[in-house]
């Protein structure tokens, strides 16, 4: 493990004096230069008209919505699809359309998105247009499919396109090609957001709320959605990301938001008043996951739809069950993982191929993407974990390094070897993929030796990045608060963490596999810091010979009990 410091150059920076000068270092590692960056006012948001594909989604709908048309909405099985369904339902409703349903495909039944039978099966309901959310840039024989039903389709995605795109009446993904929006980060959930936003102000233009005497929403009413969505599908917060998720996080914070993310938040024992955008990824996003990875995702978008707090804490109590029972399965996979790395032979016992590729026959469908994420944290290789799918096929799950374009990598294999993936999609950190199990061999063999002329020794070497030490001064509650409200921290634009030494004072085990320290800084020994390490390993700690320790941690603040104190939480820790 390396320990290294982000680098940056104060001289190139234009901030006033008033912002603090440890913020100011952080931001500067970021790429941040100057205050307009740090713009965190819906104002400073670029048009929706620059959006490729917009004009013609909002003209549709505004069809639809004159001519009283039934829309149904196509989601995708994630909390992102989840966020993004719930707003269409709520936004297009409160601008006054009267048939709107919603849809997700299991994805035990019928897989990834607007596939022909999803197609089928929505077509029951006779709608008029289908609007798909967080998915359908990749569905060229479902949106062919609905069109011979005589259903058009508005397609808002925001995953890579490939070579050939749906013939949709209109398609609105700023990764699509010639789209000239400025940023391509945005998450399912804020396309969606931009798609509504341009169709609320257009019919304000056409008096449509004042001809009708209707209340013309605020779209602000709905960002605690798009920051869950946003945050839980772990896109890069950019600019654009950080103003969305920001502003939905002070709606949160002051309680104006669904009665299901208040009901969720008190479940996952979060304080909504001083919610940061870690607890939406960690505490929120895998209860709503849960639901999609083992039974229904419909159920986490009924909590977020329902105004009725005694549903939403209803459906919120059964989200969390899911995701204990997630958390159940997931952990007996990691097991077996384990075992079967155990089986692999590698060309020593210190090597480890460039990309790792693992099956078991017992795993979960919905669970072997979080397995890969764990095994990708452990042996910091890229990882495809393969479950069991139907009529002798494999689904996979993928997620990478920095370093490597996973999509990319299996669009390289897959043009190199026709017909070895059945299908594939996603993003530059995680995939998706099918294929016949009687490949797996083959595709295996394909993927670790492109992966290995991309990737080099230093790519495969794990790193722990911070921002650099800091001083005995600044070990405070006050410095904490500064760093909490200096975010939205999250996918490139990581929370601060420092690193330094300091003498080890207390251990012990809490919970299953915690270490709780008490830790002083040599320079101040002094002054007492309490610290948390989440899910250590065992065999390394707690380990009673040791008296100073080299950390890397976050400055927190810990509740309890109504009472505030400081402390760290580590990320890594060795012995010196």
């Amino acid at each position: 493990m390396q320990i290294q410091s982000r680098p940056y150059d104060l001289k190139s920076c234009d901030f006033p004096d008033q912002v603090d000068p440890l913020l100011q270092r952080v931001y500067a590692a970021r790429g941040v230069k100057n205050q307009l960056s740090l713009d965190r006012h819906l104002s400073s948001l670029p048009s929706p008209q620059l959006m490729l594909g917009m004009p013609a989604a909002v003209t549709r709908l505004i069809i639809a919505l004159r001519d009283n048309q039934k829309i149904v909405i196509l989601g995708d099985f994630d909390a992102d699809g989840a966020t993004s369904s719930a707003l269409m339902v709520l936004a297009l409703t409160a601008m006054g359309f009267k048939n709107v349903t919603f849809l997700v495909p299991n994805r035990f039944d019928y897989g990834y998105g607007l596939t022909p039978e999803i197609v089928d099966l929505a077509a029951e309901n006779k709608p008029h247009l289908i609007i798909t959310v967080d998915n359908g840039i990749s569905s060229v024989e479902g949106v062919t499919h609905a069109l011979t039903l005589g259903i058009e389709v508005i397609i808002t995605d925001h995953h890579l396109p490939g070579r050939v795109l749906p013939n949709a009446v209109a398609i609105v993904n700023p990764n699509q090609p010639e789209c000239e929006f400025p940023t391509k980060n945005l998450a399912g959930v804020g396309v969606a957001f931009y798609l509504l936003s341009a169709l609320r102000a257009e019919l304000r233009n056409q008096g449509w709320f004042a001809e009708r005497s209707l209340t013309e929403p605020s779209m602000a009413t709905w960002l605690d959605l798009v920051a869950l969505g946003t945050v839980a599908d772990v896109v890069p917060l950019d600019q654009v990301n950080r103003v969305l998720v920001h502003q939905g996080l002070l709606r949160i914070r002051a309680g104006q938001c669904r009665p299901g993310i208040q009901a969720l938040l008190r479940i996952a024992g979060k304080n909504p008043h001083r919610l940061a955008s870690a607890d939406l990824g960690f505490a929120i996003g895998p209860r709503l996951n849960a639901a999609g990875r083992l039974d229904d995702i419909s159920l986490g978008i009924q909590c977020l739809l329902t105004d009725d707090p005694q549903l939403a804490m209803q459906t919120a109590q059964e989200l969390d069950q899911l995701n204990k029972d997630r958390r159940s399965i997931e952990q007996s996979m990691q097991r077996e993982a384990m075992i079967e790395m155990d089986k692999l032979s590698f060309e020593s016992d210190e090597v480890l191929p460039a990309v790792l590729c693992l099956f078991h026959p017992d795993w979960h469908q919905g669970v072997v993407g979080l397995l890969a994420s764990r095994l990708k944290e452990k042996y910091h290789r890229p990882v495809v974990a393969f479950a069991r799918g139907d009529e002798g096929t494999l689904k996979g799950s993928s997620r990478s390094i920095p370093g490597l374009h996973i999509r990319d990598a299996l669009d390289a294999v897959a043009t190199q070897n026709s017909g070895l993936i059945d299908k594939f999609g996603g993003h530059a950190m995680a995939a998706g993929l099918s294929l016949l199990e009687k490949n797996l061999e083959q595709f295996t063999e394909a993927l670790q030796q492109h992966v290995a002329k991309a990737l080099n020794e230093d790519d495969l070497t794990a790193k722990v990045i911070t921002d650099g030490s800091l001083e005995s001064k600044q070990l405070t509650m006050h410095t904490a608060e500064v760093l909490r409200e200096a975010g939205p921290w999250g996918q490139q634009f990581p929370e601060p963490c420092f690193e330094g030494c300091f003498k080890l004072k207390q251990q012990r085990i809490v919970g299953e596999n915690h270490l709780k320290l008490v830790l002083a800084d040599e320079a101040a020994p002094e002054i007492n810091i309490d610290a948390i390490y989440f899910n250590i390993d065992a065999s390394l700690w707690p380990n009673k010979h040791a008296q100073r320790v080299r950390c890397v941690y976050r400055l927190d603040i810990n509740e309890y009990r109504g009472q505030e104190k400081l402390q760290f939480l580590i990320q890594y820790m060795e012995a010196i």
